[in-house]
């Protein structure tokens, strides 16, 4: 009798542990495609935008520049015959020297116009992170994975993809704003 008690009390113990972890709601453990929240969040649009006005204005100073450089070049090249030799070589210095500066320019404009897109790309991937783990919280999932189409994650059933119900929660708290 004793031992009819043990085995039903082991297979009681173990059907409980068995209907508790099959129990355990699996869709816990969802992902969102970090790709698509990214070009749908209204939000990358909008500094996307800002960011392509601030670079076309640092652009358009080098090509000013640059045209202006052209422009002496031109006028050198058509009046060298009227200097002295002297005059060539100062002309000449100049005209490499202020080409030199240009290429400087050239330069921190386009290591400016990275790091400014690298920011504003760091903004929105905060703004959205920051997003995702609140909504995590309130929607009281285990773990919200990224998938990015770089191999984080190579199969997931589509019923745990919350990409469009973030993104669209996302954009309405954005437009909120």
């Amino acid at each position: 009798m004793k031992k009819i008690t043990l085995i039903i009390a082991i297979l009681a113990l173990i059907t409980s542990l068995a209907t508790f972890f099959y129990s355990q709601d699996n869709s816990k453990l969802v992902y969102v495609d970090v790709n698509k929240l990214l070009d749908g969040y209204k939000r990358t649009k909008v500094v996307r935008a800002e960011f392509e006005k601030k670079a076309k204005v640092l652009r358009a100073n080098v090509d000013s520049l640059v045209t202006d450089w052209q422009k002496e070049l031109k006028l050198y090249e058509k009046e060298r015959s009227k200097y002295s030799k002297k005059e060539l070589k100062l002309k000449q210095e100049l005209l490499g020297n202020k080409q030199q500066q240009i290429n400087n320019y050239q330069q921190a404009v386009q290591k400016q116009v990275q790091e400014e897109d690298k920011k504003a790309t760091q903004t929105v991937i905060n703004d959205i992170n920051d997003f995702v783990t609140e909504y995590g919280k309130e929607k009281g999932y285990k773990i919200i994975f990224g998938a990015s189409g770089a191999g984080s994650i190579m199969y997931a059933d589509k019923s745990a993809d919350l990409t469009e119900k973030v993104l669209e929660k996302l954009n309405s708290d954005f437009e909120g704003k």
